[in-house]
């Protein structure tokens, strides 16, 4: 029996679907293999609040909150609105999100995001202070990052369309 050519086992096989979609947008801090498994993690329509990009969204938050250098104590605020853009406004709620896609992922990649999330919980956990009645007051008191005190105002994030303001010359007009 001869040998089919290469040309012709291709021409035989059903034409392959051209693939359009653009590959997932890599989460700031962990591998392009992590990211993509996020990705997946994400496109499941299992939960309101795990959607694409939520989870680099959380772990920005995340970072965000705890960028203030200093030792002076942090109190993350309550969000205004249960929306799933505005909850990011509590940094818990970005904890809960991270929480929920480590517990979907594959092991490698839930090692990874462990990781770095591993590191973010130790600086938390330091710059916050224990909450003695969270038991009555959260609604989810099982979680460490629950029991901790809240309700202060954090301080209002820079828009980075505006320039720098100097300080007080620039909230009185720069006059004294």
């Amino acid at each position: 029996m001869p040998r089919r050519r290469p040309g012709a086992l291709r021409a035989a096989r059903p034409p392959r679907a051209p693939r359009w979609d653009l590959p997932p947008a890599r989460v700031h801090g962990l591998s392009a293999r992590t990211s993509l498994a996020i990705a997946r993690v994400e496109g499941l329509p299992d939960d309101y609040y795990v959607y694409s990009g939520a989870t680099d969204r959380a772990l920005r938050r995340y970072r965000q909150f705890l960028r203030p250098e200093g030792r002076r104590p942090r109190y993350p605020q309550d969000s205004e609105c249960s929306c799933r853009g505005c909850s990011f406004d509590d940094v818990r709620h970005a904890r809960d999100v991270l929480d929920e896609t480590l517990s979907r992922l594959p092991p490698r990649p839930r090692a990874e995001l462990a990781r770095v999330i591993a590191d973010l919980d130790a600086t938390y956990l330091r710059r916050t202070l224990p909450d003695p009645f969270a038991a009555e007051r959260q609604w989810q008191a099982d979680l460490w990052w629950r029991r901790r005190l809240a309700g202060g105002r954090e301080e209002p994030r820079p828009d980075p369309g505006q320039p720098p303001s100097r300080g007080r010359e620039a909230s009185q007009g720069g006059s004294m």
